[in-house]
């Protein structure tokens, strides 16, 4: 079967987030418009700059793995991953037992990985001595174990990797699955994001390079993307994962399906190291090669699922983008929002959990809102669906993740039809 010929769909999805540890709870929640951004519980943050996060909260691993044990040999953003990845591989009804392991892959990637873990070490190393350094230290804080981890739980013996791309992290680890799919590499993929850096040296390193909100005093109003007061994003963690499969692989074992995944873009702005492009040509490339994989005009598609980071620069590129690749129908009849207003800013994990909305979204015919959108910026002109969900028609939606590097990742989901 030729590259071309080979659909990809979705057939499970897995979600660990601030807002929710499954789905239906997740989804729930932001139809609500109910944010999951609080002060920092994990540690004492009164001598930081930004006091509140994202934070996953009532997640015992334990109840995801097969030895309950082996969690305590896992940085959190591998627990993460596991939890997402067995409620996906569940969701998705995937029996290894009657399949060839080697045609099940995975890729589950981290835009930071096992920061938790390297912080207490490099603590042990310093305040005691290199003897007490944990001999897991290197095999937990490696971005790529979650990845090899979970195939190792499972027996699965595909193509295994993890991608490490910022905050673009879960867009290409799902665009690459995809890639491999229709290459036909692999039958069936886990793919998708993970994400643990609420930790001292994560929040320090995030804001003294001034990219955090400072709004302690509220919050669950401090991501408000596209609005005239936002003053940076917020940071999260949790994980999205889901499980792409070939559409005759997929009918033949009788999978329900979700969406179906059908384009992928993918660019670099080669422009800054934290800052993006400022006319979005960078995030605009990516969006049109997805349209072009999926063989879609911009008209066809009904949301985007923005990065809408609540920076103040982003915000601004990321509208130019989605203008210069829509045209009018960005103006007339595309609805845009960031769910991310909720959820906060999970970074690696980001795309994972922006995948499994867009999903949502379509399956529902509801759009979630940008929620804290009070004032809107007026260079961010477009209608990011402020404050409340709105019914739609959803057949098509473009999903944004751009991470810091100039790294660039679109993905095109639209309703299954056989």
């Amino acid at each position: 079967m030729m590259m071309s010929e080979r659909r990809v769909v979705v057939t499970g999805i897995g979600v660990i987030s601030p807002v929710g540890n499954d789905l239906d709870t997740f989804w729930n929640h932001l139809v609500e418009g109910r944010s999951g951004i609080a002060p920092i519980e994990a540690f004492d943050t009164s001598e930081y700059s930004c006091r509140f996060g994202g934070e996953v909260r009532d997640f015992d691993v334990a109840t995801y793995l097969k030895n309950p044990k082996d969690g305590k040999r896992m940085d959190r953003y591998t627990q993460l991953a596991m939890a997402a990845g067995k409620m996906a591989f569940d969701d998705s009804g995937v029996d290894v037992s009657t399949m060839d392991p080697y045609r099940i892959g995975v890729i589950m990637g981290s835009g930071i990985g096992g920061l938790g873990t390297l912080e207490k070490q490099h603590q042990t190393l310093l305040e005691r001595n290199p003897s007490r350094v944990s001999p897991l230290t290197i095999p937990m804080m490696i971005a790529n174990i979650a990845s090899g981890q979970f195939a190792m739980e499972h027996h699965l013996c595909g193509p295994n990797m993890s991608i490490v791309t910022a905050c673009a992290t879960a867009n290409n680890s799902i665009g690459e699955a995809w890639r491999m799919i229709k290459f036909g590499d692999a039958d069936c993929f886990v793919a998708g994001g993970a994400e643990a850096s609420i930790c001292p040296m994560g929040l320090a390193g995030f804001g003294n390079m001034k990219a955090l909100s400072k709004r302690n005093d509220e919050p669950e109003r401090a991501s408000r993307p596209f609005d005239k007061g936002r003053d940076g994003f917020v940071m999260s963690e949790g994980a999205g994962v889901v499980v792409l499969e070939e559409l005759e692989f997929a009918k033949k074992r009788g999978a329900e399906i979700y969406a179906e995944l059908a384009g992928y873009g993918v660019s670099a702005d080669a422009y800054h190291l934290t800052s993006p492009q400022p006319e979005g040509h960078g995030a605009s490339r990516c969006m049109d090669m997805a349209l072009k994989h999926a063989g879609m005009n911009p008209e066809e598609i009904d949301y985007v699922n923005a990065h809408g980071t609540s920076t103040p620069v982003g915000d601004v590129c990321e509208t130019l983008a989605i203008k210069r690749s829509f045209g009018e129908h960005a103006k007339s009849k595309l609805i845009v929002s960031s769910t991310k207003s909720m959820t906060g800013h999970l970074l690696g994990a980001a795309g994972g959990v922006e995948f499994a909305a867009s999903i949502m979204a379509i399956r529902h015919g509801l759009v979630p809102p940008t929620i804290n959108l009070d004032d809107q910026d007026p260079e961010c002109d477009l209608d990011y669906t402020p404050h409340k969900a709105r019914e739609a028609k959803v057949n098509a939606v473009v999903s944004n993740s751009f991470g810091f590097g100039g790294h660039n990742a679109s993905v095109l989901i639209r309703r299954f039809e056989g």
